[in-house]
């Protein structure tokens, strides 16, 4: 399954989260730490919603690049 994270550029850090599972967070000092850390906490979230019985999520979020001339 593949899920799509959004990565974003804070201050002092980069927050990463995975719209289709819901309390799935990371925070790294650099994008690739937050990526990584992300991965394992997917993994560590999946384990744990099997762990319960429940359904993975399907993955449903999509994401697009759009281009705007006056931006």
């Amino acid at each position: 399954m593949q899920y799509t994270v959004i990565i974003e550029k804070g201050e002092t850090s980069f927050g990463a989260y995975v719209p289709d599972l819901p309390g799935c967070v990371a925070v790294g000092e650099t994008k690739e730490e937050a990526k990584q850390l992300l991965q394992e906490a997917i993994e560590f979230h999946l384990e744990g919603v099997k762990e319960e019985g429940l359904t993975i999520p399907e993955p449903a979020s999509r994401s697009e690049l759009i281009e705007g001339a006056a931006w």
